[in-house]
């Protein structure tokens, strides 16, 4: 039985990437076939319709009204949360015994927000910074202070 296998939940907003480390000297490999990705698209294509008119509270004029929510913040938040679920079903699965988070701040409170009680407690540590553009050789110079790779 292995009691190593760490994984790198590597994201921002847009997308993540989750790699596998079996213990020192073993480097990282990708856990999934492919990265995740989601809707990255701005706010305003988002949206179908413009937004609505109202009349002014004093007076006779009308303005347009504002959104109620940022669409594009609400697609990251729903991306956290995919990304959350998956990590839940695959310790579920027994697939990994630990978790690293480097994400981009934003979506690391999300991801903080959206991970289970269980599966928080297996996260050894986070960085909050943006590496997801970066390659695998690179990355692994940025965590080889906090896993042996």
């Amino acid at each position: 039985m292995r009691y190593n296998r760490t994984w790198i939940v590597v994201a921002d907003g847009a997308r993540a990437q989750i790699f596998l480390n079996n213990g020192s000297g073993t480097g990282l490999e990708p856990a999934l076939p492919q990265a995740l990705v989601a809707d990255n698209r701005p706010s305003g294509d988002i949206t179908s319709d413009r937004p609505g008119r109202s009349f002014d509270s004093a007076g006779k004029g009308r303005h347009s009204m504002q959104p109620s929510s940022d669409p594009h913040k609400y697609e990251q938040t729903s991306f956290a949360h995919d990304i959350a679920r998956l990590l839940n079903e695959k310790r579920l699965q027994k697939e990994y015994d630990k978790i690293v988070i480097v994400a981009a701040p934003r979506m690391l409170g999300a991801l903080r927000l959206a991970l289970d009680a269980p599966t928080r407690r297996l996260v050894i540590d986070e960085i909050d910074k943006d590496l997801t553009k970066l390659s695998v050789g690179d990355l692994a110079s940025h965590l080889g202070e906090l896993i042996k790779l």
